[in-house]
């Protein structure tokens, strides 16, 4: 019987798991054709001994009460108190009486599917390791051999596993063989109905950085620290990198002397072109050299909405933003801010016609003259509520003003406001528009009106919405999709209100 011990030996080493899985699933697997032979509806056990390989079959009976009119027929894996006791004399209620069985002599059937119940005990093994063993690497490169290659989708093997790697996580243009051998990110390990998969990918930001780590000891050891990566997989990418330590540029050790660690990343990502960028606090510093090469020379931030403006020479427009965008796109990615970019030219029209507009709204709002109203938007005046939220003294610090003329401004702008609130109240109460909409941060008075002409009137109505659609409703240029959001959920709250004083209640 030694040999079955040989060839539990021989499997667990080949698939790499425990011998001891082996051997249970050996057991089970006798057990399964013991039940064949004996009857199914009976408790068969088999044991292998782990010394000498023989192996043993048991059935096992429960003593149960003693037999009665209302006792429903026994099981085959029961007995009854009193044969139990002619058996073994101090056989007690509730512990077995276990029979030895002769030995199997197995038969064709009963030997397949022994042979199948071992099989999948083995690969269910199997499975289970290599979800335990690459469930804790997520992030990590692993190097392995092409093993089968399926309409672009390529199967590697990890030599203690296999792993995926789809078509849209392979750069464009890659193409394997089998035999090849492959770098890659693991990016996911998760369990599915066909057994634990491990995704690869060599498209994922986190794959440059993590080529970096190899290639430069300094972001290794930490002194260097990548901050951003944006990547346009297999043509451009962006990598942001900022020193710890003042006396080491962080950009001259990533390109590594005459550019020897830059170009190993390039060439495994097939020639993809890297900027090595450095990081800057300073929002505005930073993305100007995100840019590059382009020149930039000035930026203009909105920081409520994550927006900038960039103002680039017209010669320099073309490079900004980079063929089919790739410039600024990659920018984008890694500043998280969106960025528009404009001429020189562009930027003093835009500004000319702001100008025009916003002094409009003063000489009408307040009755003033086109000077005065120049001077305000010169000052950085949009609204009027930005008036009217500046004291007296700062008004009449400005050039041609004194603390008069900041007085009456102010009295005009609040007049124009209180008429404004009032024929804003006045239609709001005419369509029907509940109050309550008016407390909700982020909307306007026009906002409100553009709503109740859509039969937006009430809370209930504006949580219904979609950002997408209350957006579509007061202008895409007056919220962001993230403020939409913030507002209809604003308006939601109370139905969590609602919901939590009943559960109270209740």
């Amino acid at each position: 019987m030694q040999e079955l011990l040989q060839v539990a030996d021989a499997v667990a080493r080949e698939k790499n798991i425990d011998r001891e899985i082996v051997i249970a699933a050996m057991e089970e697997a006798i057990q399964k054709a013991g039940r064949s032979k004996y009857g199914y509806d009976h408790d068969i056990r088999a044991l292998i001994d782990r010394k000498t390989g023989e192996i043993a079959l048991f059935r096992y009976r429960q003593v149960v009460e003693a037999f009665n009119p209302e006792t429903p027929e026994l099981e085959p894996q029961q007995i009854l108190l009193k044969p139990a006791q002619k058996i073994k004399p101090d056989a007690q209620l509730g512990e077995y009486i276990i029979d030895k069985l002769p030995p199997l002599d197995f038969g064709r059937i009963a030997a397949q599917t022994a042979k199948q119940v071992i099989f999948q005990k083995v690969r269910d093994a199997e499975r289970e390791r290599l979800y335990e063993e690459y469930k804790d690497r997520i992030g990590e490169i692993v190097s392995g051999v092409v093993k089968r290659v399926e309409y672009g989708n390529v199967t590697v093997d990890l030599g203690r596993g296999e792993a995926f790697l789809r078509r849209n996580d392979a750069l464009p243009r890659e193409h394997f063989k089998n035999g090849d051998r492959v770098r890659a990110y693991i990016y996911d390990v998760r369990r599915e109905a066909r057994g634990p998969q491990v995704f690869l990918s060599r498209t994922h930001a986190d794959f440059l950085a993590k080529l970096f780590k190899q290639e430069v000891p300094e972001i290794y050891d930490g002194i260097i620290e990548i901050k951003a990566v944006a990547r346009d997989p297999g043509s451009r990418a962006k990598i942001a990198v900022i020193s710890h330590d003042g006396s080491i540029d962080p950009v001259g050790a990533c390109v590594g002397m005459r550019g020897s660690r830059v170009q190993a990343v390039v060439g495994e990502l097939q020639g993809e072109k890297i900027d090595i960028i450095p990081w800057s606090h300073d929002t505005a510093t930073f993305i100007v050299n995100a840019l590059a090469p382009a020149e930039v020379t000035k930026v203009v931030m909105d920081e409520d909405n994550r927006r900038l403006d960039v103002v680039v020479p017209d010669d320099q427009l073309s490079l900004a933003i980079g063929r089919r965008g790739q410039n600024v796109r990659l920018a984008t990615q890694l500043s998280g801010w969106n960025i528009d970019i404009m001429t020189e030219a562009e930027e003093t029209e835009r500004r000319q016609s702001e100008l025009k507009t916003r002094s409009a709204l003063f000489i009408e709002a307040m009755d003033v003259d086109e000077v005065i109203a120049h001077l305000l938007v010169v000052e950085g005046f949009a609204s009027i509520e930005d008036i009217v939220e500046t004291s007296n003294e700062e008004l009449g610090r400005i050039e041609g003003f004194d603390t008069d003329v900041a007085a009456e401004l102010k009295s005009r702008a609040l007049s124009f406001l209180d008429s404004k609130k009032k024929a804003f109240e006045k239609r709001a109460a005419e369509m029907g528009i509940s109050k309550e909409l008016f407390s909700v941060k982020g909307l306007t008075q026009d906002m409100i009106i553009a709503l109740g002409e859509k039969g937006v009137k009430k809370m209930d109505d504006l949580g219904d919405l979609a950002s997408d659609e209350l957006r579509e409703i007061v202008g895409a240029d007056k919220l962001t999709e993230s403020q939409a959001n913030a507002v209809i959920m604003a308006a939601r709250a109370s139905w969590f209100a609602d919901d939590n004083k009943a559960a109270h209640n209740g």
